[in-house]
Order: C-alpha cells, then sequence, then structure tokens
C-alpha cells in the first residue's frame, strides 16, 4: 500500500509530531498555524485547548466495534442512547455514523483535525461533553465559539469547520477544526476503492453492511469539500 494511503487511513505515524503544551499529536505541518490560533486565542481572553487530535485506525475499529456489540452507548440526535437490538444491520450502521466515523475514514487520522474547546474560566469539575449545546446560548465554550466563529472568517483562511451544516451525515461538530491546505487535498485522495481495500482485509463489526453500501456511506458520511 502507498506511503500515502497509509496516512489516510490512519496507519502510519511518521507526519506526526507531539504538542506537549496541548496534549496532542498533529501532522508537523500544523504545529506553527495551530500555535498562532491559540495564541489569538489569548489575546481574545481565552485559553484553547484541544480535546482530540491524531487517532489511529486501531483506535477509531476499537470505538466503532465496541458501538456495534452495543458496549458503548449509540446516540439518536436528542443525544439519548438507541436501542440497538430494535434495529436492522443497515439502521445500526447509519446510527453510528452519525456521531461516530468509520475506521479508515476519520478526519482524526490525518493529524489535520482537532477537536476544540475554550479553557479559560471552566469550572475544574466539568466534564467535557462536546455537544453542540456548550457551544451556543449559555454553554461553558458559548463565548469561545462566538469568536472562534468570527476568527475563521476573518483569519488567514488555514483552519475550517468541514462538519458545520447537517447535511444528513454526522451531526453538526462545531468544535471539529480542519487545517485546509491538507486536508482538503488528502480528502480528495481517500477514495471508495482505497477505503473498502483496507475495510475488506478488517475485523469490523458489520462489515458486509458497511461494504454493500460504502457507496452511499462515502457520499453521505464522508465526502466533505
Amino acid at each position: 500500500m502507498r506511503t500515502l494511503d497509509n496516512l489516510l487511513l490512519g496507519l502510519d505515524e511518521t507526519h506526526l509530531v507531539d504538542m506537549p503544551e496541548l496534549n496532542a499529536r498533529v501532522h508537523h505541518a500544523l504545529v506553527a498555524p495551530l500555535m498562532s490560533l491559540r495564541a489569538r486565542a489569548a489575546d481574545a481572553g481565552f485559553e484553547l485547548k484541544v480535546a482530540s487530535s491524531y487517532r489511529s485506525f486501531e483506535r477509531q475499529l476499537f470505538i466503532w466495534n465496541n458501538k456495534a456489540r452495543g458496549l458503548r452507548p449509540v446516540l439518536n440526535d436528542a443525544g439519548e442512547p438507541m436501542d440497538m437490538g430494535q434495529l436492522s444491520a443497515r439502521d445500526k450502521v447509519m446510527a453510528i455514523l452519525r456521531w461516530s466515523a468509520l475506521p479508515g475514514a476519520s478526519r482524526h487520522h490525518w493529524g489535520t483535525d482537532i477537536d476544540v474547546y475554550g479553557a479559560a474560566n471552566l469550572d475544574p469539575a466539568y466534564s467535557l461533553q462536546l455537544t453542540v449545546e456548550e457551544t451556543q446560548g449559555s454553554g461553558p465554550f458559548a463565548d469561545f465559539h462566538r469568536w472562534l466563529d468570527d476568527e475563521l472568517v476573518h483569519s488567514d483562511g488555514h483552519f475550517y469547520r468541514p462538519y458545520a451544516q447537517d447535511r444528513g451525515g454526522i451531526a453538526p461538530e462545531p468544535w471539529h477544526l480542519s487545517y485546509a491546505p491538507l486536508a482538503k487535498d488528502f480528502m480528495q485522495a481517500l477514495t471508495v476503492d482505497v477505503l473498502r481495500a483496507q475495510l475488506e482485509q478488517t475485523d469490523l463489526e458489520l462489515k458486509q453492511t458497511v461494504l454493500d453500501n460504502l457507496d452511499e456511506i462515502y457520499q453521505r458520511f464522508i465526502r466533505v469539500d
């Protein structure tokens, strides 16, 4: 398999560097723009922290399989656990995909995507949830996200939110930032054929259903330009 394919699928970590100040592992090209964004947030009175950065194929596979096996909750759009036993195999796949990426198709594999929040003045006892409610109204990160809204419009275009809107695929994730100069090219390179070849040799729960519906899954949940 080509080196680029391995990177896209979360099978290669040679492009990554550690950022201990943010407890993150990211693509080496992301370090400077991320530190710049962090500095601008600090100037505005916010402490930008990273909740999630690089995630390997094996880690994403672990999450997926546990959800498919009922060992982790799968939530509906109201944030409530679903009774997966009442769903068909296809509906199970689509329900998991609403909140969790298919192994090999997570943008976190690339090291270009991060989940962020503003930690300034946050109660130390608060448990981070990464929900839309936290980013709106009187939510604990609402002010940070209002600043980030403006920052993404008027900054140098390095970062954008690939899941800003609900297109009927992945649920909105305003905390998810993508490094545009690399992520857009990686998205173009991650084809259905690359993904299918990896999944066919993977011990994936609901694998046959995933493979039977992979073209639809790719267009609905993976392809974000």
